[in-house]
């Protein structure tokens, strides 16, 4: 397969290539936890999810995954079975427990009917046994992430503003705009709202992900870009103490 990942069982094997698959349309609003032990295949699973154009956070151990998933929304978790510190089982029975909205795709060496059985059976949505095809995890990322988020249209209209959501482009009138990849996902979170204030720190968590600074002046930098672009008359407002809108 020249356009994913063949199977695999150890990170070596992996080499990251962006794919065709439709899940990678649908990008900047998809936030994953991935939480794998081997910290090789994890960091390179990042890797291309993130070429899929998705926030991804990882874990290596099952203490620090279930921290990061109590505490962040993420629309999926992609939970290695055999975790050190706190079994995959474990884990996913704890979200189950606190209620977190998370899809869970569990992923293991082990694919026995048994095992399927009992992955499920704690609270996971999807099962993946090891070694597999990277375009099959995107694509069941894409899928339980759908599950989790407010149907968002193919296109997005405002006013003389046109978003394909679907494409990734959009039009001002009939001017294409050339907008960078975060720059479309600030526009499709913000134009999704539904005229409701966007708060810069709910972009942030949304377009980026958990090792953008807190501080950072991205979105400003961003919103500002999205302006100039769009042209006038203006549609992007700052609402004062509770972020932007269109």
């Amino acid at each position: 397969m020249d356009d994913g990942f063949a199977p695999v069982s150890t990170a070596s094997a992996y080499q990251a290539k962006p794919s065709r698959n439709p899940v990678a349309r649908h990008p900047d609003l998809v936030r994953v936890l991935v939480v794998e032990d081997d910290l090789e295949m994890a960091e390179t699973v990042a890797v291309g999810l993130r070429r899929h154009r998705m926030a991804v956070d990882v874990a290596y151990d099952g203490p620090s995954g279930l921290d990061r998933a109590l505490f962040n929304d993420y629309d999926v978790i992609v939970l290695d079975r055999d975790l050190p510190g706190m079994h995959g089982d474990d884990v996913c029975a704890e979200l189950l427990a606190a209620g977190r909205p998370s899809r869970v795709l569990m992923l293991t060496a082990a694919a026995t009917m048994d095992d399927l059985v009992d992955g499920l059976g704690l609270g996971a949505d999807d099962y993946l046994p090891k070694p597999f095809d990277f375009p099959v995890l995107v694509a069941r990322i894409g899928a339980l992430a759908r599950r989790t988020q407010r149907a968002i249209p193919p296109v997005l209209c405002r006013d003389d503003l046109r978003v394909d959501t679907a494409q990734r482009r959009a039009w001002r009138g009939e001017r294409l705009l050339e907008l960078a990849p975060k720059e479309f996902g600030v526009l499709e979170v913000l134009l999704a709202a539904q005229r409701r204030a966007v708060s810069a720190e709910e972009l942030l968590e949304r377009v980026w992900d958990e090792h953008a600074d807190p501080f950072t002046n991205a979105v400003k930098i961003t919103i500002s870009r999205l302006r100039t672009k769009l042209g006038d008359p203006p549609l992007i407002e700052t609402v004062a103490k509770s972020g932007y809108r269109i």
